[in-house]
């Protein structure tokens, strides 16, 4: 194993900033003088838009991941929300039924974000400007990113790095700082500030509106967005003004110059000293003059307490600043200051004036805060508690400080108001939630009393629903609080009530994860069907967000029943509405949803099956009237569901119910090859390369043959083509038009049958010719509405070509060139490639966009999601191109041009392409509305996939448990309530439902477990399908309890409470009990039930929990046991101590109580911190030693020690007799067990000082290497080699690889790869292929990635592909990938290892470049293009686990 891949196949999920600003949109966008773009109803949404105000965007980062969201909401009277009211969450509250977040763009990023802040604009409600979004890299990188309409995504429109030769002399000798840059901006958007290697602050200036960037004025004047920019930047030494330690900087509001307040700490303290020197803060406001580069010192304010952390400003008209400590808040501005104490452990700086004391005690180290309203602001706990903060003030003086205990939620990680009636708890440790808050004033008691009330219940509602809601504290409280006259003193009674409207799945921190089997997996499942047997059981989230995580990469449907059925082409269910006349059309949504299917339809080879799908499926074939004598090509409705529509090779039926109404001969001399049917449409592409169109005429029910005119006369012939159907009563793509009056107009002219066309929408059609070009067209008059050349190269983004933009052009030019000079060779690679079929499709949802996807021969799926954009640009050029070339057609089309209709391209993640056939190919997408509850597409093929549409944002999750799907479609009946039906190639038919336990909007499918406890470890017990873990969760004990088990009981010391008093002895401190629980799944997918419960004893943590095979030396035989591995915790005067527990586990019993029992427990010198067996012997890890002992049936007996120096091991490894040994500061040990002579040997170990997080065995093929992660987010992989010189004759480790991952990794896993398409020369090289093995791992941010070896062909390929993608791709923010992946040793000495490990991160953007330039990247490095994506593929496909 020379050579790696590094893969991620999970992205991270725990939020670690959140910010909100107007960032895709202006504040004017919301004016009531410019229609708000947002709102599809104007009329409706206008009054209840007033009072929410205008709604920023909500921006979050996790690790390396950049999300933009927009906030939409829906009105109580708003036509869509009254049917679906009652299943948004939250119930109805302040006018609003439902808020919900929408993906704008999503980025992932070659570098983790340490801070983020929004730069405003600055301006009013009316400012077109737009807000830009700071961010800041590790050491000292920053970038700013502004949101371009024009691609629909963000630009970074300045990079400011201060690393580097030039730059060291800001670090001043030092090589590790404590934290990141610390990046804040002025309210009014003036100038941003951040703070880098501790003392130095870089001040960068906004550029104020109206100079900036070239074009900026016109730009403004064409009513274009401009966003904030940053126009230049200078570093101020704070160490110049004589501040030592900057804990916490922030922007005050109110000053004409921006007003920096800086929170530092004048000689610092230590707890041995805390009860003399406990003041030691201080705060300093410097005035920033931008222009003058000077910082004068205003005003500052000594004795702060030593534990003050963070700063809050607070908004006009108020002023000032709120300085919070673990144990005190104060607040101090200019004129005034005051404080509050929280708890008993709070000191005034002379001690002797008390304190105000807050009414209940709380502690407020690392709290979150963000303002509600101008004096009332929320922080957030350590412990998951919401608390409100009201400053009591008069004019701009504040008297006194008010806390007030508000509700329980998540532990976050970071807070943002958006807006004035919503906020975002973002968080890394459990689930990050929206929620709607309004304020309730004494004034309008009356109106919103019924409110309030209707609130209580459902909170009830979502505690149920949600394991991380908000659980209501003081249902009580809120009624009682209120004043008789609205004054500014009785404001401080102002109370909130929540209501939780959108919630984000966070499946981190990974701490640990077991690998089982899923409870419905399948015995007899080979190869990589098999993958889908398992899933991955994690232990994340912390305190009471403590979940077990069930993730699973692939979807294994729940079968409901299964027919064996050989040679199915296809399938299709219909609906049939019986009975129900003319009126049809204006029933109701929510019945059309719920109408069960009536027909299923099933092709074969030479005939036609059709079943009855009411209760039980029937075959009705001879009974009917459908075309049953050959196999058919498609099936569907027409006419609103009261027609079937069946079409086969050589003509097409119309049905009402079992009876032919119409039977239509298509053609003689050519063959149906593809159909795509949109109510009253049906599109037929003809073997010959041609189309048909059969129209459909609503009021008698019946179709014609038109031949579009387009196509006759042309003779481009073309390779894929679908129809569209642009639903609801404001089609999205009318907006796109130019004339939107006019498209309308010509609609309803042509449509307006009965009237009700109107409301129907539109019908396009898209077509993609042999060329690669494509064109959209409107139905029936088929007039070119869209066109694009070379659609099958995959731009990034797709504009109509009748916009001609110079850059694109001259860049065409250019490589065309390129492309003649390389020769014909790849030119014929090029031409075989064409579009074998297409899709568009808008799903349900208010905002929602249509989405276009297109496959090519060579199995690349092209996604593309529709975006709108008025450029200034767009008209005048498209009508200087039309007088040029002048022709009829062209010049009456300009006017219903869809000119602002853009697509930008999708990147999709784990999918492997297949190739298809030069022979004709059935079609692979199906659209599906609602399969339990979810909507999107669903690809069959040899890796079918399911792609899934939440929040605007495709998931693409594979399915591999069937193999090969021939043919798929819905069901929707009485047994298969919304549910779905495939074949698969092997013949079989299976109705099935998606399991609903799972949730789908995430990387993986996953299900949730909330446990109220940290879980700390799990393991799988395979033999009886249990999952033991270790959980610790908080209990509140007495002081006095908790100090008399710090004594050791054996030297029997009296406990000396000389410095406490009686009453300090009372009070309660929290403690971490813990438990070993073991867990079973639950079939139903119920939760899973706990089985039994080992408790520890008080004091006594458990550290490991190991399922081990141990030889019992008496009776001869194994024994499956579940080993435990204890440690004390008793504080420093104690000697360590810790036990190892023995447990067997009993038959599956009702009684649970029997299902583990103790059979051994012993107590050790040292903390039992990792536990293994070792060919039948047990390991034991125990402080500084390492012993193995053998299992006599009664008791453990050691044979054999180590005496190396570890301090504490933290993981332990075996493969056959070799033993691998991370140690919490020593780096790793290698050892060896030899049964003869019973000793366990050193052969190698590292001799650098690394803290080990996890390590594991690699194997590929023969060779053996070992892998190590550490604290500063590397990975390394080491190898033992006593023949090589350099390795001290064998004593030393030496280094195969390494690389930096940007994530703490906490578990490796050792999987066999599976045998990928190309392996056909396994017979050589059999044994080295089928014995490799792939590691995946876990992180804290939420991520799984893996490590995959590679042979040396491949990864020298991939290798140069990644050196010339650095300089080939344009990455987000300016970051580079290959400093991101350095090794970082943060200033200990590290000698740099070879680079043997490529990163698929930077290698999956080559399939998004155009096609033309991944020829010529591919030519450059010496090979193909083919063969590099087929590298890709066997990659993905080795590596598709679960």
């Amino acid at each position: 194993m020379s050579y790696a891949a590094y893969k991620m196949m999970h992205w991270p999920t725990g939020i670690e900033n959140c910010a909100s600003g107007f960032v895709t949109h202006s504040r004017a966008d919301f004016a009531p003088q410019i229609a708000p773009i947002q709102t599809d109803d104007l009329e409706s949404e206008w009054p209840a838009k007033r009072q929410i105000g205008p709604l920023p965007n909500l921006i979050v980062t996790a690790a390396n991941i950049l999300e933009v969201y927009m906030v939409r909401v829906q009105e109580e009277d708003s036509r869509e929300s009254r049917a679906s009211a009652e299943t948004k969450r939250g119930g109805v509250m302040a006018g609003i039924s439902g808020a919900a977040l929408e993906l704008v763009c999503q980025y992932r990023l070659h570098g983790n974000v340490e801070t983020m802040t929004v730069l405003p604009s600055g301006g009013g409600d009316n400012s077109r400007r737009r807000d830009s979004i700071i961010l800041a890299f590790q050491d000292a990188k920053i970038s700013v990113l502004e949101f371009d309409d024009s691609i629909h995504g963000l630009r970074t429109s300045s990079m400011h790095c201060f690393e580097g030769p030039e730059w060291f002399h800001l670090k001043r000798g030092h090589e590790s700082f404590a934290r990141g840059p610390l990046v804040k901006v002025d309210p009014q958007g003036r100038c941003s500030g951040v703070l880098v290697y501790g003392l130095q602050m870089i001040i960068l200036k906004a550029s104020q509106a109206g100079y900036g960037l070239v074009g900026d004025e016109e730009a403004l004047s064409s009513g274009s967005a401009v966003s904030a920019r940053v126009e230049s930047s200078y570093v101020i030494s704070l160490r110049d003004l004589d501040m030592k330690h900057v804990k916490d900087f922030t922007f005050v509001h109110g000053y004409i110059e921006p007003v920096m307040v800086i929170l530092h700490e004048r000689e610092l303290t230590w707890a041995g000293r805390v009860s003399w020197k406990h003041h030691t803060c201080m705060i300093s406001a410097l005035s920033i003059s931008t222009t003058l580069k000077q910082h004068p010192l205003i005003w500052s304010a000594v004795n702060l307490p030593h534990d003050a952390y963070k700063l809050l400003p607070v908004p006009s008209p108020i002023g000032g600043v709120v300085v919070i400590s673990a144990n005190s808040i104060h607040y101090h501005s200019q004129s005034a200051s005051c404080a509050l104490a929280l708890n008993n452990y709070a000191v005034s700086a002379d001690n002797s004036q008390e304190m105000p004391r807050s009414s209940f005690s709380v502690e407020l180290d690392a709290a979150n805060a963000t303002w509600l309203s101008n004096d009332v602001a929320m922080l957030s706990t350590k412990t998951g508690e919401l608390l409100l903060l009201t400053l009591v003030y008069d004019g701009r003086v504040v008297h006194r400080l008010d806390l007030s205990k508000s509700r329980a939620s998540v532990l976050t990680s970071g807070i943002a108001a958006i807006g004035n009636s919503l906020f975002f708890l973002g968080s890394r440790l459990g689930d990050s939630l929206l929620v709607q808050f309004t304020s309730i004033l004494s004034s309008s008691v009356k109106e919103e009393v019924g409110d309030i009330e209707g609130d209580v219940p459902s909170a009830k509602r979502l505690r149920k629903s949600s394991s991380d809601a908000l659980q209501d504290m003081v249902n009580g409280e809120e009624l009682s609080l209120y004043g008789s006259a609205p004054n500014s003193t009785e404001t401080s009674q102002k109370t909130f009530s929540f209501s939780v409207r959108d919630s984000f799945i966070n499946v981190g921190p990974l701490k640990d994860f077991a690998y089982g089997l899923r409870i419905n997996a399948d015995p007899k499942a080979t190869g990589i069907a098999k993958q889908s047997n398992y899933e991955l059981v994690c232990c994340s989230g912390h305190g009471k967000n403590g979940a077990l995580c069930i993730l699973q990469q692939s979807i294994r449907p729940e079968m409901i029943t299964e027919v064996e059925l050989p040679g199915c082409k296809g399938i299709w269910t219909v609906y049939h509405k019986n009975t129900r006349g003319h009126n049809a059309d204006s029933t109701k949504m929510a019945t059309k949803d719920d109408e069960y299917h009536a027909y299923l339809i099933i092709s074969l080879e030479s005939r036609t099956m059709v079943l009855e799908t009411a209760d039980l499926l029937g075959e009705v074939t001879e009974s009917v009237d459908y075309y049953v004598q050959g196999c058919t090509i498609s099936a569907g409705n027409l006419f609103g569901r009261r027609r079937v529509v069946q079409v086969y090779a050589r003509g097409a039926r119309i049905l009402d119910g079992a009876f032919m109404t119409q039977d239509l001969p298509i053609s003689e001399s050519s063959t149906v090859l593809s159909v795509s049917i949109a109510d009253p449409y049906v599109l037929l592409r003809m073997s010959d390369g041609n189309i048909q169109l059969l129209v459909g005429d609503p009021s008698t029910c019946t179709v014609s043959i038109n031949i579009p005119a387009v196509f006759e006369s042309s003779k481009k012939s073309i390779s894929a083509c679908t129809l569209y159907h642009d639903k609801g009563p404001e089609p999205w793509l009318r907006k796109t038009s130019t004339d939107a009056w006019l498209s309308t107009g010509i609609g309803e002219a042509i449509d307006g049958a009965d009237g009700a066309a109107h409301d129907q929408g539109d019908i396009y059609c898209v077509v993609s010719y042999e060329s690669g070009d494509l064109e959209i067209f409107d139905v029936p008059n088929f007039n070119c509405v869209f066109s694009v050349d070379k659609f099958m190269s995959g731009n990034a983004h797709l504009v109509d070509t009748l916009i001609l933009e110079p850059s694109e052009d001259t860049q065409k030019v250019m490589s065309k060139n390129s492309e003649e000079e390389a020769g014909q060779g790849r030119k014929e690679n090029a031409h075989n490639i064409k579009v074998v079929e297409l899709a568009m499709q808008r799903w349900s949802g208010q905002h929602s966009r249509p989405f276009l996807f297109g496959i090519l021969t060579d199995g690349t799926i092209l996604c593309y999601h529709a975006y709108l954009y008025e450029g200034p640009e767009n008209t005048p050029k498209t009508e200087e191109a039309v007088s040029a070339q002048n022709s009829l057609s062209i010049s009456n089309v300009s006017a219903s041009r869809l000119r602002n209709l853009r697509f930008v391209r999708v990147p999709l993640d784990t999918y492997t392409r297949e190739e298809t056939l030069s022979g004709t190919t059935s079609p692979r997408m199906t659209v599906f509305k609602n399969i339990g509850g979810c909507q999107g597409l669903f690809l069959s093929g040899s890796r079918p996939l399911w792609f899934m549409v939440f929040r605007e944002r495709i998931r693409v999750h594979p399915q591999l448990c069937d193999g090969s799907i021939v043919a798929f479609t819905v069901l929707h009946n009485i047994n298969c309530n919304h549910g779905l039906i495939y074949v698969t190639s092997q013949g079989f038919l299976k109705i099935c439902q998606l399991p609903a336990v799972s949730s789908y909007d995430n990387y993986w499918p996953v299900q949730k477990i909330p446990l109220k406890g940290t879980p700390h470890q799990v393991t799988y017990f395979a033999e009886k399908n249990l999952y033991p873990l270790i959980v610790s969760v908080p209990v509140l004990k007495p002081l006095n309890h908790v100090l008399s088990s710090l004594v050791d009981q054996e030297a029997g010391h009296q406990l000396e409470n000389d410095n406490l008093s009686s009453d300090e002895l009372h009070r309660s401190y929290s403690v971490d009990e813990f438990e070993v629980r073991v867990l079973e799944p639950e079939k139903s997918g119920a939760p899973w039930q706990t089985r039994a419960t080992i408790p520890m004893q008080s004091s006594e943590n458990a550290l490991t929990v190991r399922v081990v095979t141990l030889f019992n030396t008496t009776t001869k035989e194994n024994e499956t046991l579940l080993a435990i591995g204890t440690a004390y915790v008793q504080g420093e005067d104690v000697a360590a101590r810790g036990r190892v527990l023995l447990f067997s586990v009993g038959k599956n019993t009702d009684n649970s109580q029997n299902l583990v029992s103790e059979i051994y427990s012993k107590e050790l010198k040292g903390a039992i911190s990792a536990l293994a067996s070792l060919q039948g012997h047990l390991l034991i890890a125990s402080g500084p030693k390492i012993i193995l002992h053998k299992w006599t049936g009664t008791e453990l007996n050691g044979v054999a020690f180590f005496d190396a120096p570890p301090l504490y091991v933290v993981s332990l490894n075996i493969v056959k007799n070799f033993i691998l040994l991370g140690d919490i500061h020593r780096s790793i040990y290698f050892l060896s067990w030899k049964e003869q002579g019973a000793q366990l040997n050193l052969l190698a170990k590292d001799f650098g000082s690394l803290d080990c997080f996890a390590t594991e065995f690699l194997i590929d093929g023969s060779t053996l290497s070992l892998i190590v992660s550490d604290d500063q987010k590397n990975i390394q992989i080491f190898y033992y080699a006593p023949k090589m010189s350099e390795s001290w004759k064998g004593q030393k480790l030496l280094s195969r690889a390494e690389f930096h991952v940007g994530a703490h990794v906490t578990k490796f896993l050792r999987l066999q790869m599976l045998p990928a398409s190309s392996d056909r020369t396994s017979a050589t090289q059999g044994s080295d292929k089928t014995n490799r093995f792939a590691l995946l791992f876990g992180t804290l941010d939420g991520s799984i990635g893996c490590i995959a070896p590679l042979d040396e062909l491949t990864f020298r390929r991939l290798q140069s592909l990644q050196k010339k993608l650095v300089d080939a791709v344009p990455h987000v923010a300016g970051l580079n990938p290959r400093s991101f992946h350095q090794f970082r040793s943060n200033g200990k000495a590290h000698r740099p290892g070879p680079d043997n490990i490529v990163d698929c991160e930077l290698l999956c953007h080559y399939e998004m470049l155009p096609f033309e330039e991944q020829l010529e990247i591919a030519q450059q490095i010496g090979t193909t293009r083919m063969q590099i994506l087929s590298n890709l593929n066997d990659l993905s496909l080795g590596t598709s686990f679960l």
